[in-house]
C-alpha cells in the first residue's frame, strides 16, 4: 500500500523557519553568557521552548500540516513569550 503524502503549507513553513531562527538566535546569546551558573539557568529555562519547537518541526516533517499544527505553533509561541518575559536576553 502506498504511503500517504503529507499535506504541505507554505505559510506554516515560513512560521517554522522563523521559529528556528529565533531559537538559534537565543541559543547563541545564551552560549555567549560568560557566567556559567547564569548560562545554565537560562539554558534550563529555554529547554521548554526548544522542545516545543522540536515537537512542532517533527510533527510537520512526519505528518505535514494537520489539525494539530496550529496548536503546536501556539504552544511554541506561548513558551517563547514566557521565556522572553521572565529572562532578559
Amino acid at each position: 500500500m502506498p504511503k500517504k503524502r503529507r499535506k504541505l503549507n507554505k505559510d506554516f513553513e515560513k512560521k517554522i523557519y522563523s521559529s528556528k531562527k529565533n531559537v538559534e538566535l537565543v541559543l547563541a546569546k545564551i552560549y555567549d553568557i560568560n557566567d556559567e551558573d547564569i548560562q545554565k539557568e537560562y539554558m534550563s529555562a529555554f529547554t521548554q521552548v526548544v522542545s516545543s519547537y522540536d515537537e512542532l518541526k517533527n510533527d510537520y516533517e512526519l505528518v505535514g500540516f494537520n489539525d494539530n499544527s496550529e496548536n503546536l505553533i501556539s504552544a511554541y509561541n506561548r513558551a517563547f513569550s514566557t521565556f522572553e518575559s521572565e529572562f532578559e536576553i
